[in-house]
């Protein structure tokens, strides 16, 4: 199912899908055909996000395209204040 369609199916909401299809440009990984699963309610959303499994995905139907920023670099880089020790 195209992501169009499932922001038609469920308006202003978030939804747990399963990525069926994508490419890649760049960094960006654009998520061409998806599974709804069910939808998260908004107090749940954060949770669901994180507890989603491999493959699964929680997005809000507000985007009009779903995009998905890649890190290449699984290292995240943090400046420390020299104050701290």
């Amino acid at each position: 199912m195209k992501w169009q369609e499932v922001r038609e199916l469920f308006p202003d909401q978030f939804v747990l899908v399963s990525i069926l299809n994508f490419h890649e440009e760049g960094n960006l990984k654009i998520v061409d055909d998806v599974a709804p699963i069910r939808t998260i309610s908004e107090e749940d959303a954060n949770k669901e996000f994180f507890q989603a499994k491999p493959g699964n995905v929680v997005y809000h139907t507000s985007n009009q395209d779903f995009v998905i920023h890649l890190r290449r670099d699984p290292l995240m880089r943090v400046r420390r204040n020299s104050n701290e020790n």
